[in-house]
Formats: C-alpha cells, sequence, structure tokens
C-alpha cells in the first residue's frame, strides 16, 4: 500500500510522513511549497511539487507511484484570515479538494482520509464535544472543512470511496527540533516569538464564559496526531468505511493555563496584554475521544507539558 500525503512538507504533514515511515508504509509527498519546507521531506521520500489544484499533476502523481491512498493535508488554516478573505478559503480548500478528489475518481484511488477540524463545531451547545454534536462553523475556514466532509460522503455514495475525516483538535509540539511549529498563527508558537522579541503576548478576550474568561480548548501534541492518521489509514486499508473522529485529549485548557505552563518551561517570567476577540473564535470546546479509541485503538499519550517543551526546544533549535 501506498500514500500520497497532501500538504506532507508541512509542520503536521512532516510529522505523519515520520510516523507512517515508522510504520512501515509507503508514502509520496504532494506539497507545493508555498508554506511546506522541502527539507521537511526526508531524502528517500518521494515529493512531487504541485498543487492539489492540478489535477492532471495530482493523477500523474497517482500513477506514477502506484498510489492506493490519499492524506489530504493541505489547506489554508488561519481562522481569522478566512474570515478577511472568504473566497480564498473556498477557492482553496474546496476547489482543491474538488480536484484532488476529481483525480482519484479518474485514476481509481478509491481511499482519502481527510484533515478536518474541530472549527466545524463552531461553538457546540455542550463543552464535551462528540461527533454527533451538531456543525456550526463560525469561520469560513470551518465551513470549509464541513465541506470537505460532505464531499467525501456524497463521492461515497455515488462510488463506493472508503473514507475517514479527523476532526483536530488544537495541534502543539514537535517530534524532533527541526519540525518545529513555525506558524504565527497558533498559540504556543506565537507566544514564543513574542517573547523572543521582547513583547508581552496577546490574549484574544478575556471575559468568555468560561473559569479564568479565556478561551478553553483541547490540545493535542503532533506526534498523537500523526499516530492518530496510521491508524486510520490501517483501519481504510483493511476494510469499507466512511466515518469521522475526534482528535484530541478530551481535557479542555484555557490559553492563561498556557501561559502559566510556558512560564514553567521557558523560566520566562511575563505578562500579557489583553486585545480585543478575534472574529469567529468560540469560548470553549474539547473534544470526547472515545470513538476514535474504541474503533481504532488510539488513544493520545503526551501531555501539555510535553507539547510546550517539546516546541520550545524545537524553538530554541531553530
Amino acid at each position: 500500500m501506498t500514500w500520497l500525503l497532501t500538504g506532507g512538507a508541512g509542520y503536521i504533514g512532516a510529522h505523519i510522513v515520520r510516523a507512517f515511515q515508522r510504520a512501515g508504509v509507503s508514502v509520496v509527498v504532494l506539497d507545493d511549497l508555498s508554506s511546506g519546507i522541502r527539507e521537511n521531506v526526508p531524502a528517500d521520500v518521494p515529493l512531487v511539487v504541485a498543487s492539489v489544484s492540478d489535477p492532471q499533476a495530482v493523477a500523474g502523481a497517482l500513477r506514477e507511484h502506484g498510489v492506493t491512498g490519499v492524506l489530504h493535508l493541505a489547506a489554508k488554516k488561519a481562522v481569522g484570515e478566512s474570515v478577511a478573505k472568504p473566497l480564498l478559503y473556498w477557492d482553496q480548500n474546496v476547489g482543491g479538494m474538488r480536484a484532488l478528489l476529481q483525480a482519484c475518481v479518474d485514476v481509481g484511488v478509491d481511499r482519502t482520509l481527510f484533515s478536518s477540524s474541530a472549527a466545524v463545531y463552531g461553538t457546540p451547545p455542550t463543552d464535551l464535544v462528540t461527533e454527533d454534536t451538531p456543525t456550526a462553523p463560525m469561520s469560513p475556514y470551518g465551513e470549509s472543512k464541513l465541506a470537505g466532509e460532505w464531499m467525501l460522503k456524497d463521492l461515497a455514495t455515488a462510488s463506493g470511496l472508503r473514507w475517514a475525516a479527523l476532526r483536530y483538535f488544537n495541534v502543539a509540539g514537535a517530534g524532533e527540533p527541526e519540525l518545529g511549529d513555525r506558524s504565527v498563527s497558533n498559540l504556543v508558537p506565537l507566544t514564543f516569538e513574542a517573547l523572543t522579541a521582547g513583547r508581552n503576548p496577546q490574549l484574544f478576550g478575556d471575559d468568555y464564559d468560561t473559569r479564568d474568561g479565556s478561551c478553553i480548548r483541547d490540545y493535542i501534541h503532533v506526534v498523537d496526531l500523526a499516530e492518530a492518521h496510521v491508524a486510520a489509514a490501517r483501519r481504510l486499508d483493511e476494510q469499507d468505511t466512511g466515518e469521522l473522529y475526534n482528535v484530541g485529549r478530551g481535557e479542555g485548557v484555557t490559553v492563561k493555563e498556557v501561559y502559566e505552563t510556558v512560564r514553567a518551561v521557558t523560566g520566562i517570567d511575563f505578562t500579557y496584554d489583553v486585545v480585543a476577540r478575534r472574529p469567529g473564535d468560540p469560548a470553549a470546546y474539547f473534544a470526547d475521544p472515545a470513538k476514535i479509541e474504541n474503533d481504532l485503538g488510539w488513544k493520545a499519550q503526551l501531555g501539555l507539558e510535553d507539547m510546550v517543551r517539546s516546541a520550545w526546544e524545537s524553538w530554541q533549535a531553530r
């Protein structure tokens, strides 16, 4: 079996590539390198430099490498940017996925594993979120991920596609120092960037209806997340399926609690500046990961301190 990873040169993709290699699964990366990093792809892994929106390039890669399944990660992912530039997100995330799936249909690849997001839930009616919790995304980013899930379901009905979608919660940490998150839109590296520059980190709202007024999120170590993809890919290789899975620790952490962990790990005492809420940010939600544990035998092993410590080591090694 050979899996094509779109966006495999990115932060999450690079960890998944290595997890697949550890599991003995053949893997090929397709990435346009617009945000991915060529050096993130191991030398022994084929890299196809192309966009998922180019169906001819994708079909060529599928045929050349004998691909049997596609893991689709390539996407735009900043909530705030999606609110400001909704058409960009519909074009890149929805249009790109449509083109990718068309290439799969044309070549006859019948297995797709999709990188979805907890953003599809919007502001859930309860803090603990199951896969049956109603979806009501609050941003074009979340809407684009939900549309991707719909496409998979519709294509499965029409063609017998095997599929699964993993709804990620908040990803952090690093498996190796050189594979750290370089994005400045995620909380932990955003905090490190501010501290390194001698600035106070920003807290986007402290008046939410939560235990300390800051947003609550479920943080998942990127290494645990990568192993969840291995488990899901194995299930798709073994049997016909079409499932949604939450990928989180099942534990909510506030932004202020993340800041406390950063203080403890880095030894840097800092304050933060409270600024306006970001558009599209719900107050609180965290995963119920029971389904993925029951179905696939996957469970997160690493905690918040592991995430912050490994991320800090990676940040210092840049």
